[in-house]
């Protein structure tokens, strides 16, 4: 069995004070609709855990009530952290799920086809991440007003989410990130942690995610045409 854990308890903060990124309405429904829709209409999923902030579960139920998602969802109080709230997420899946698909709840053009191949990749090494090779070319600066050096992108990849693991696998890697009291802001880097191979999935089909109010209309545009 394979379940989505979609990350949704951030408070956004680069986006502005006072401003949920996930409930922008974006192509006539809020960023947080989008996301859900594209795991509820995925094939290789069988459940759905959404991690929210607390008090807000009401906007989440009235929302999967309006979009008639069908798939089997919980709601789980986030934690302090990601970490936290993606251990929380974990705690409360189905005991027989397997596979696990950790998405940001901000990103929400992710293709099913993508989905599967991270559930594939992950079944076969344990861990895999949509990601794409980096390419921009890449300076460093150490005082971050002039350049310092050129950096070598030729092996550098921008990970995404899904971030998708066997679910024995991410829950050793975050007890490992947990008894060395580290934080991280990816699930993969616990994976790095703990000498757990990650297999990176070409993430072909933009796959963005909603950061800042200029990220609205290249969103908006790609979804009216998906």
């Amino acid at each position: 069995m394979n379940a989505a854990l979609l990350v949704a308890a951030g408070k956004g903060t680069r986006m502005g004070a006072g401003i949920d990124k996930l409930w922008l309405e974006v192509a006539g429904r809020p960023v947080l609709a989008h996301t859900w829709q594209r795991f509820n209409d995925a094939s290789s999923i069988s459940e759905i855990i959404l991690v929210v902030r607390d008090g807000m579960q009401s906007h989440f139920l009235d929302l999967a009530a309006k979009s008639h998602f069908q798939k089997p969802f919980r709601l789980v109080v986030g934690g302090a952290e990601r970490q936290d709230s993606v251990c929380n997420g974990l705690a409360a899946l189905s005991p027989q799920t397997e596979i696990v698909a950790i998405q940001d709840a901000a990103r929400p053009c992710t293709t099913e086809d993508l989905i599967a191949a991270t559930i594939k990749a992950a079944r076969e090494t344990g861990a895999a991440v949509a990601a794409q090779p980096v390419t921009d070319t890449l300076k460093e600066s150490a005082d971050g007003q002039t350049i310092s050096r050129t950096v070598d992108r030729s092996k550098l990849w921008a990970v995404q989410t899904p971030q998708t693991f066997r679910v024995d696998v991410i829950r050793r890697a975050l007890a490992a990130v947990r008894e060395r009291g580290l934080v991280l802001t990816d699930d993969t880097a616990a994976c790095e942690l703990i000498g757990q191979p990650v297999r990176l999935v070409l993430s072909s089909s933009p796959n963005p995610k909603v950061t800042v109010p200029a990220d609205l209309p290249l969103i908006a545009t790609l979804l009216q045409s998906s």
